[in-house]
């Protein structure tokens, strides 16, 4: 397992944080009950397993809801 934290762009609303949550916990690989959006800082914190799935899928996943990602680190 690797934890992520990905910055996105400064989020506006809370259905925002709903919408980037439920993509992020719907791709294979992500731990869902790790997976944290926080509204003030615009970011989301997750783990997920490198073995199933790429950092770049689940930012693909955010990017498809239509929130651009700014940066990731993975660790």
């Amino acid at each position: 397992m690797k934890a992520a934290t990905i910055q996105v762009e400064t989020l506006t609303c809370p259905s925002c944080l709903q919408k980037i949550e439920a993509a992020v916990k719907g791709v294979e690989g992500v731990d869902q009950g790790t997976v944290k959006v926080m509204f003030n800082s615009s970011k989301v914190k997750l783990d997920f397993d490198d073995q199933t799935v790429s950092i770049n899928q689940i930012e693909d996943a955010i990017t498809k809801v239509g929130y651009e990602v700014l940066k990731s680190s993975v660790r």
